[in-house]
């Protein structure tokens, strides 16, 4: 059979599933990993800051040398890596003598697949022939939503079925996909954004002023998704008193369905809506979403917050990354991989600033937090406190993406497509 661009397509979904997988089981073994292996809080931590830090630095290097490298070479590279780091999530720990030292290395080796995937696929796919780029980027994004909703399903399905005891099988098994797509990848039509003489250079690009508008939109739109996914299931499990496999259904795997469902409409209903116009309005729910999870006092109220959280914040990320494309059409690779970092950067920033505000408000008088929530208790009135401080995210992309419909559209520059 001879593969079309389509086949191109399919690879790029699978793509974004591997991303998934990568950035989505480990938290599910965390539990597991302190019980058996005996590792600290303070050290699976240190594990996500790993996993974090190995991607900012892969976003970073590949605007150098991606487009050098080719697409090709480097996406097989990052599916065989993602295959490594699995395989050696279930192995390392068991053979290594220290399990921890496995479990770092699997991570970083983890890292290095998911951030040249996160670079890498946004750019083959708005390559392809076709006028639709908008929709094909929010079609291309959902898949990583409905990724990380299989995750959560099949992975909880494993637990119980299989039993905690064999969870060193659970990451071989999400290990054939990359495997598969390995092979996949190495056989589809690939285009190019541009002939490497037509790329903007980095320098010209950050002297654009409009470039470090989308740096803000790619900051807010990663802080306002992450800020309440990453908070999501202690939000469920604090508000509503269920178990920890019903908080995980109930809060990130909603959150990801309602956000897989936003942008597979976009996907197949968007040639016909403005994209600056859907992400203004997608800003403004994003902040109500914001304000009825934190400040209804009914735990159901709250929850239907988180999962609208997830509607609202569904097209930010791709869309924001189909504007910088329209905007700035000779970026290149190295443009997307840039945005790539500010989402990254957005990813932990959000979180972040979640977690410090809540630390320190649970830690100090909470009678303005009790002014606000009623009677909760201390560490129920700080995470409030904090995600309630998050709805700074969706007002500065608000005004972001005004700012931006204001500005007019530059001429396309000369781009020439080409087979890699």
């Amino acid at each position: 059979m001879k593969l079309q661009y389509k086949h191109t397509v399919y690879a790029s979904y699978l793509g974004y599933i591997t991303q998934a997988i990568v950035n989505n089981l480990p938290p599910l073994l965390f539990i597991t990993f302190q019980k058996t292996m005996g590792i600290s809080l303070s050290e699976l931590g240190f594990l996500v800051s790993l996993n974090f830090g190995v991607q900012m630095l892969v976003d970073l290097i590949s605007a150098k040398f991606v487009d050098r490298i080719g697409y090709r070479v480097c996406i097989v590279a990052a599916h065989i890596c993602s295959t490594v780091g699995l395989v050696g999530l279930g192995l390392f720990p068991k053979f290594l003598p220290s399990p921890y030292l496995g479990l770092m290395i699997a991570v970083v080796i983890n890292a290095i697949g998911g951030g040249l995937i996160e670079v890498l696929v946004s750019p083959i796919v708005q390559a392809l022939p076709g006028d639709e780029k908008a929709s094909a980027m929010s079609m291309l994004h959902s898949f990583y939503c409905w990724g990380h909703v299989t995750v959560v399903l099949l992975s909880t399905l494993y637990f119980v079925t299989i039993g905690l005891s064999r969870w060193y099988y659970l990451p071989l098994i999400w290990a054939v996909l990359p495997f598969f797509n390995t092979f996949f990848y190495a056989k589809v039509p690939l285009l190019t954004l541009t002939e490497e003489h037509s790329v903007m250079p980095l320098r010209k690009l950050f002297s654009m002023k409009i470039f470090w508008l989308f740096l803000i939109l790619m900051i807010c739109s990663a802080a306002s998704e992450q800020a309440m996914a990453q908070w999501a299931s202690l939000f469920a499990e604090s508000g509503l008193n269920v178990s920890k496999t019903m908080g995980d259904l109930l809060g990130p795997c909603a959150f990801a369905v309602c956000m897989g469902l936003s942008r597979t409409f976009y996907g197949k209903k968007g040639s016909g809506i403005d994209l600056k116009k859907f992400i203004l309005a997608s800003s403004i729910l994003c902040m109500i979403s914001y304000l009825l999870a934190t400040l209804s006092p009914i735990p159901l109220l709250s929850l239907a917050g988180c999962a609208l959280c997830g509607l609202s914040v569904g097209i930010m990320w791709p869309g924001s990354f189909s504007l910088a494309a329209e905007y700035c059409p000779a970026g290149g690779t190295g443009m997307f991989a840039l945005l790539a970092l500010a989402g990254d950067i957005g990813c932990s920033l959000g979180p972040g600033m979640v977690g410090v505000i809540s630390n320190s408000v649970a830690s100090r008088d909470g009678s303005l937090p009790n002014l606000l929530f009623g009677n909760l208790t201390s560490t129920e009135a700080g995470l409030k406190t904090g995600l309630l401080c998050a709805t700074l995210f969706p007002v500065l992309m608000f005004f972001a993406v005004s700012v931006l419909s204001r500005l007019r559209r530059p001429p396309d520059p000369d781009i020439r497509h080409h087979r890699s």
